[in-house]
């Protein structure tokens, strides 16, 4: 047997001293003797509630560890996808057409996305003037959904660097084993700085067979972005520099890449992309040398939690102490 996180054990201890100080230590105090005989017997069963109690925090300390048993190697192959994510965080994003924002509205479809493929490797990168690779490929869920939530506005300058950004998400995937790859670009705005155009970058995919699909994020042509600060109780707002989508050259990265391209004008319009990249055949790797596991931690949980209701039914009931 073996623990998946032994340094949770701290979190039992500190159950075990809790029960001491809080349960055990306190009627003890109160016990009240009578006779010798009586004493006697009233020390026992104090003693035999005290292991008990003891006992059942030592189980659940061990269960919060997740024991497991390795019971063999998996012999099966999975199919992935290896998908990078592609992401404007430029102030355009922060556009209230959508709900919350732009810049929101698109984390919450990439969370949705992880959640409905475990399997496929994800990565991330943001772009505004520069771009950033926040997560390279992963398969770690929890890490993803981490990483998601941590894409922000506002540290990567003031343009809009399409070109270089797609380029960092090639040269990333083309590490990559996976013979299906996939990047998906999301962006609400014009490429107006970089040293690689887009349609450079997109050509680039195309000779890596990296299929490039393309979400143009917009509701409205009159979207307005809030200032921060509000005046006589409002929010300000002004209106997005920059204009409107680069329509066509999110077309032509797309059509040079053998991906698709959309415009989203609400959240639900997003879905699209998701079901698109869902029908991409899947590339079989080798799990073979994944070990499978017998998880044991709620047997461990289940007899704590008894033994802790006995050693209280019996404090109660015998040594007649209230809860």
């Amino acid at each position: 047997m073996e623990f998946a996180y032994p340094y949770l054990f701290i979190v039992g201890f500190l159950g075990i001293m809790a029960w001491i100080l809080v349960i055990y230590r306190p009627f003890k105090k109160a016990t009240i003797y009578y006779g010798d005989a009586s004493g006697r017997n009233r020390s026992a069963s104090r003693t035999l509630v005290f292991l008990l109690g003891l006992i059942g925090w030592i189980l659940i300390s061990i269960s919060v560890t997740l024991p497991r048993k390795p019971i063999g190697l998996s012999n099966n192959k999975i199919k992935v996808n290896d998908i990078f994510f592609v992401v404007d965080v430029s102030r355009s994003m922060l556009a209230e057409d959508f709900r919350p924002n732009r810049l929101e509205a698109a984390k919450q479809k990439i969370l949705e996305f992880v959640n409905l493929k475990p399997a496929d490797r994800i990565g991330i990168i943001m772009f505004s003037e520069r771009a950033f690779t926040l997560l390279p490929l992963s398969t770690d869920l929890d890490l993803i959904r981490r990483i998601v939530d941590e894409i922000k506005v506002g540290f990567l300058g003031m343009g809009t660097n399409i070109g270089d950004a797609l380029a960092l998400a090639v040269a990333r995937g083309a590490q990559s084993l996976a013979d299906n790859k996939a990047i998906v670009l999301l962006t609400d705005g014009v490429s107006n700085v970089g040293s690689m155009t887009p349609t450079q970058a997109a050509q680039e995919a195309a000779d890596k067979d990296i299929r490039v699909y393309t979400i143009g994020i917009g509701g409205s042509k009159d979207a307005k972005i809030p200032l921060g600060g509000r005046a006589f109780g409002r929010k300000r707002y002004q209106t997005i520099p920059g204009g409107s989508i680069d329509t066509k050259t999110l077309q032509t990265i797309a059509s040079l890449t053998g991906g698709k391209d959309f415009i989203a004008q609400d959240s639900e319009a997003l879905k699209d992309v998701l079901e698109e990249i869902n029908k991409l055949e899947k590339t079989e790797i080798d799990a073979s040398s994944r070990i499978l596991y017998k998880e044991l931690y709620w047997e461990f949980l289940l007899l704590g939690a008894l033994v802790l209701l006995l050693a209280e039914f019996l404090r109660v009931r015998f040594l007649k102490e209230e809860l």
